[in-house]
């Protein structure tokens, strides 16, 4: 099967927002305006931002609401956060992670399929696992060959786990980490057993960080504001 040619965005923003436990303590009028503006805000006319919504409410002490947001510039991403954060219960949030990349194919993946465009493509999955990752110095001095042939025996497990998808973006030189990498999947399992098999590789003794991970649970906007009270 020849893979469809996709329209990737340049850039994207993964936002984890903290929410002041105070706002619960307003009134339910003054909480469900605050919502629908804030969710008006998220639906901007126009669309120069798309949105993904996830929520970690009770599952992270730093964060209640994660967006996985893709633009076409910087400027545009925030422009749309400076609304997000003083529309409504945007202005009782915080910006607890913030992680930025540019979305450029891959040194290492001649052909990417669908599996390895996870959050541009397809239906979402029940489960996001996203996290900033750097490699060691180490690792740039070894030889292209060398680097491609230990990214090859990670790419081919990946493969053997097709119930988990991927998306990479580059953030070296425009934030601290050197990438952004997601995962979708149905099955956290499954994605359990991947990141075991793929920490059991030569290539893993070059990863210099790889946290924090955040693990969210995919909700479309209204089911989202709906479980921050």
């Amino acid at each position: 099967m020849v893979e469809q040619a996709v329209n990737i965005p340049d850039v994207v923003q993964v936002l984890a927002l903290q929410l002041d436990s105070t706002w619960r303590r307003l009134s339910d009028a003054q909480r469900e305006e605050d919502l629908e503006i804030f969710r008006r805000a998220v639906l901007q006319p126009g669309g120069a931002v798309r949105t993904l919504t996830y929520t970690t409410v009770g599952l992270r002490a730093d964060a209640d609401l994660i967006l996985v947001r893709f633009a076409g510039s910087l400027e545009a991403l925030e422009e749309s956060a400076s609304r997000l954060l003083s529309a409504g219960v945007g202005r009782s949030m915080r910006v607890a992670h913030s992680f930025l990349g540019l979305l450029r194919p891959s040194r290492y993946v001649k052909r990417p399929s669908s599996q390895e465009q996870a959050l541009v493509t397809g239906d979402r999955a029940a489960y996001l696992i996203v996290y900033p990752f750097t490699k060691t110095h180490d690792w740039y001095q070894l030889s292209r060959e060398a680097r491609q042939a230990m990214m090859n025996e990670h790419i081919r497990i990946g493969h053997d786990f097709t119930q988990v998808r991927q998306l990479l973006a580059h953030s070296t030189g425009v934030d601290d980490q050197e990438f952004i990498v997601a995962y979708e999947t149905d099955d956290l399992a499954a994605f359990q057993d991947l990141v075991t098999a793929l920490r059991e590789t030569e290539a893993r003794r070059y990863t210099l960080r790889d946290e924090p991970i955040l693990t969210a649970i995919y909700r479309p906007l209204p089911d989202a504001l709906r479980l921050l009270g």
